[in-house]
């Protein structure tokens, strides 16, 4: 038998090498999701500064990659979606290391970076096809989660989400900040011609009382998303439409009628901006870590804690669970792994991280069923990306009491303590008389060369990436 030529028999080795990295999913897409204020662009810019400096300043001891010594270098390269804007860790970056630091920019828009990871593999077939080390190209994707939230809005028909909004409307708090554009659009018939400038105000208004129900009242579950958030949409008419929650129509209107062009426009929202873009960037995730701030809900009261808890949920019914065969991650790619993260880890005291953590459990309860379900790996965790405060014993009252110390965003020292946390669902008596300090603290100072000082995101990393890098 002729021998094969050595060329050839490489050729045959690389083909083979790029098969089964294809097989093994050496591609990850990890989907950042987070409402406002529970910090994913921070997140993001901490991880991509941990993986650069994997090796280097990076305290990672839970990353069993790098503490195995298998982990040769991560590197930014230049990301395969050119129409989606780059994640701007640069300016983030930049903003952290100030004088004085300051936080980054919160996320807008959706957003892109791409990393390659260089590794040598344990897998022991890879091993023998090829002695070279091991890549894994992890794509990172920011977007704000509220616009998940319109997902719902796919399944009801114009007349039956004004309904929905128009029951809300029977809670005194909502239907007070409602009063602007309830007031205008109740003077208003819907069988009367379409007016630009009479619709435009009247979601003005609307979009005004969104923006309220977020700052005076906590609330997370806002429809529709994009209102609040529109991203390059921004006074674009398809986000000037209202939900008639006043008297409907008693017959069929004119196509030009005010009621008609209120309804069309919904319906233009739901095609061109919910469904068309999840199902071209959301439908492809492979892992996804879910932010969420649990503090800031315990200071707006038991309404906005309720709120996260039901907004959580919904966000849960937008991905596609399961588990990911190797043949099923070629064709059609599916969330297998889900880390729910309580952020903020650094705003309270060590021996109220494991509170923190129960109570991130008892508000994702519900999303974590949605989830199990499909037979998907979940995991909780109390992090802080990038760390704010330092921790310190001081004596009170005769007894040792742990204090947090940092800088508020006035510039100013603080040191206090903030509270104890509840370690599940709040019982009434902390509704009644809360026990938790606001505390906002600013970034601590960084040098260049610097990694970012964290709470457990070794532990997020190995979590979300440590089977993709055995």
């Amino acid at each position: 038998m002729a021998l094969v030529d050595k060329s050839q028999l490489k050729l045959w080795q690389e083909k083979a090498h790029t098969l089964l990295n294809r097989s093994l999913d050496r591609h990850v897409r990890l989907a950042v999701t987070g409402l406002s204020r529970s910090g994913k662009t921070a997140f993001i810019t901490a991880l991509v500064n941990q993986l650069e400096q994997a090796g280097l300043g990076a305290r990672l001891p839970q990353w069993n990659v790098l503490q195995s010594g298998r982990l040769l270098g991560v590197r930014r390269v230049p990301q395969r979606h050119h129409h989606i804007p780059t994640f701007r860790y640069e300016a983030n970056m930049e903003a952290l290391l100030g004088d004085p630091p300051a936080w980054p920019h919160p996320t807008r828009s959706v957003s892109e970076i791409r990393l390659e990871l260089r590794f040598h593999t344990r897998h022991p077939l890879l091993r023998h096809l090829s002695r070279e080390p091991s890549t894994l190209y992890l794509d990172i994707v920011d977007y704000p989660g509220e616009w998940l939230l319109d997902l719902p809005l796919l399944e009801l028909s114009y007349a039956e989400w004004s309904q929905q909004v128009r029951q809300q409307l029977t809670r005194p708090a909502l239907q007070a900040l409602a009063q602007p554009w309830l007031s205008q659009g109740a003077a208003l018939d819907g069988g009367q011609p379409f007016d630009e400038e009479t619709v435009a105000e009247l979601a003005s208004r609307y979009t005004r009382y969104l923006h309220d129900c977020k700052e005076q009242l906590g609330l997370h579950l806002i429809q529709p998303g994009r209102f609040v958030l529109p991203g390059e949409y921004a006074g674009a008419p398809l986000l000037q439409f209202v939900p008639w929650v006043w008297t409907p129509p008693d017959r069929p209107v004119p196509a030009e009628s005010l009621y008609a062009m209120l309804e069309e426009r919904y319906e233009h929202y739901k095609h061109h901006l919910v469904r068309g873009f999840y199902q071209e960037h959301f439908a492809w995730f492979d892992r996804q870590i879910v932010l969420v701030d649990c503090l800031q809900p315990l200071q707006d009261g038991e309404g906005a804690f309720q709120d996260l808890e039901q907004t959580l949920a919904q966000l849960m019914q937008s991905f596609s669970y399961g588990n990911s065969r190797w043949w099923r991650r070629l064709f059609a790619p599916r969330i297998d792994r889900l880390l729910f993260a309580a952020t903020k880890a650094d705003h309270v005291t060590p021996d109220q991280h494991a509170n923190l953590l129960g109570l991130l459990r008892q508000l994702v309860q519900r999303a974590q069923g949605l989830a199990r379900f499909e037979g998907i790996r979940i995991e909780c965790l109390a992090l802080a990306a990038v760390r704010a405060s330092e921790f310190h014993q001081v004596s009170y009252q005769g007894q040792p009491l742990t204090v947090l110390q940092g800088t508020d965003l006035a510039g100013e020292p603080v040191a206090l303590f903030p509270g104890e946390l509840p370690a599940g669902w709040p019982e009434a008596d902390f509704w009644a008389s809360p026990q938790l300090a606001p505390v906002t603290l600013r970034p601590r100072s960084l040098r260049r060369e610097q990694a970012i000082a964290h709470i457990r995101m070794d532990q997020a990393l190995e979590f979300l990436l440590g089977d993709k890098l055995s």
